[in-house]
């Protein structure tokens, strides 16, 4: 029997915080068009969203409820001109939260307090709990009552077999990800995973994506879909060969993502002792999305830098 990838590999343990967070910083247009396509279409795109990690965590870093997951916060313009802050949270605890909801309305009402802007909070939710469902947060006591609404997703929802035929048909490059995430989370079977794995792998080259984004997606799949150590290398060779038989360059996808990984780590490293560990996590999306050139250039400036800005300028 096949050994279950959560348990049997200290070094298998899937990380779904970072690659949401580093998947929201480079395909929110798509994350929306795919997941909220109704506000995908309110929102202006001539306009670049900002995201504002620094602001996100400045309201949230004194909150009583512990960590965040993969939270995000975007400045966007809706189509009406006016200025729109979305917040996201991806939930990717295992367990269901029972505070969730008034999570989610502690962090509405710290914003339009703190800024006062509009504020629209989305949640994904990935764990694999079916009737944990929360889109509203509730409270009355003597007549006085708050009542909070927000957009849910529930990803488990898209195995269901019309659902999740959409997905592989899909010419939107976030699907790849959500896919990813929801066999993660729901195969038992490492040796199963491993064929997810190299069928999600499979479908970007199938596509025809340029390789610069292939790379970035196989950075997010395999940091979702983490596989015990002997698998991991029969996943590898499968993949060289693959890459061989297609004409693939010499440095291959695994292992250029390895490199970039490496640097990022790197990186993070240095941040954490010069600046500090929130400092780097503030810069972590940016960092671990960033390109291998680039990282060399930002490990260069930090040796010299008096604050975190000017390395990124």
């Amino acid at each position: 029997m096949t050994a279950d990838p959560q348990t049997s590999d200290a070094t298998a343990k899937s990380d779904y915080d970072s690659p949401w967070k580093e998947a929201l910083d480079r395909f929110f247009p798509e994350f929306l068009a795919l997941l909220f396509p109704a506000i995908h279409a309110q929102i202006d795109w001539r306009a670049p969203p900002v995201f504002l990690d620094k602001e996100l965590q400045q309201i949230g870093g004194d909150s009583p409820r512990g960590r965040r997951h993969a939270d995000k916060l975007a400045r966007a313009r809706a189509r009406d001109g006016r200025e729109i802050w979305v917040l996201i949270h991806v939930e990717v605890r295992g367990d269901p939260e029972s505070g969730f909801g008034e999570r989610m309305f502690v962090y509405q009402s710290r914003l339009r307090d703190r800024y006062g802007l509009d504020v629209v909070s989305l949640a994904v939710l990935t764990d694999t709990t079916a009737n944990f469902r929360p889109s509203q947060f509730r409270h009355a006591r003597w007549g006085c009552g708050i009542a909070f609404r927000f957009p849910m997703v529930k990803l488990l929802d898209d195995l269901a077999p019309e659902r999740w035929a959409e997905l592989e048909a899909s010419d939107n490059v976030f699907a790849l990800v959500v896919m990813a995430q929801i066999r993660a989370k729901v195969t038992e079977e490492a040796e199963t995973l491993k064929g997810w794995k190299f069928r999600l792998i499979r479908l970007m080259y199938e596509r025809g994506y340029e390789r610069a984004l292939i790379l970035e997606l196989f950075r997010l799949i395999d940091w979702m879909i983490r596989l015990p150590a002997g698998l991991e290398a029969d996943f590898r060779q499968q993949l060289y060969a693959y890459e061989e038989q297609h004409h693939m360059p010499y440095v291959t996808t695994v292992e250029q993502a390895g490199i970039q990984r490496g640097e990022a780590n790197i990186l993070l490293r240095q941040f954490s002792c010069k600046f500090g560990p929130d400092s780097a996590e503030i810069y972590r999306s940016r960092i671990e999305s960033a390109e291998p050139k680039q990282l060399e250039e930002w490990s260069e400036r930090i040796l010299t830098a008096e604050t975190p800005e000017t390395i990124f300028h």
